[in-house]
């Protein structure tokens, strides 16, 4: 019964833990979910909810394709660069979903446990663009589970409302 338990352990059969946390590191149901969100005690994986503010989901930006590519790759520069101070980072990956779990959110995966431990805690002390930010250790060990596979093909019909991240590039 054990190994039948742990070989569906965060998959869609595991009827006790979400699924969508174990792989996205977010649930669009929140504390509200009918299933359990195990946060990790020590991670590679950061998450930084809701960083990246961007210009295009306001419906009055008049910034041009040019200078809303700019703007991202300003502030992926700028956070990346914020991250380094804390470890080796391996990877980041912004969310440009739309939906209030995913959007704006930036993972960054760190080469050691104690490197992400230690920005979770000076970020948490920290304000980026004159906002708090809130991280937390993920969950989030393969970013090609995590990933939208029809959104990388242009395939995705849900749009930015969809539960698997759909990356800012």
């Amino acid at each position: 019964m054990a190994e039948y338990l742990a070989s569906i352990y965060g998959t869609e059969k595991d009827k006790v833990n979400c699924s969508f946390y174990f792989k996205i590191g977010a649930c669009r149901h929140g504390d509200r979910c009918s299933r359990k969100h195990v946060k990790p005690t020590f991670s590679q994986t950061i998450l930084c909810s809701n960083v990246y503010q961007n210009p295009a989901h306001d419906m009055n930006c008049s910034m041009t394709e040019e200078q809303l590519q700019q703007h991202f790759d300003d502030f992926y520069e700028d956070f990346f660069i914020e991250l380094c101070k804390y470890g080796e980072v391996e990877e980041m990956h912004v969310c440009d979903n739309v939906g209030d779990h995913l959007i704006g959110n930036v993972y960054a995966r760190f080469g050691y446990e104690e490197d992400a431990q230690k920005a979770v805690d000076n970020l948490n002390q920290r304000f980026y663009a004159g906002r708090p930010i809130y991280a937390e250790l993920s969950p989030v060990t393969d970013f090609r589970e995590a990933c939208c596979r029809q959104n990388e093909n242009s395939e995705c019909t849900r749009g930015g409302f969809c539960n698997f991240m759909h990356l800012k590039q």
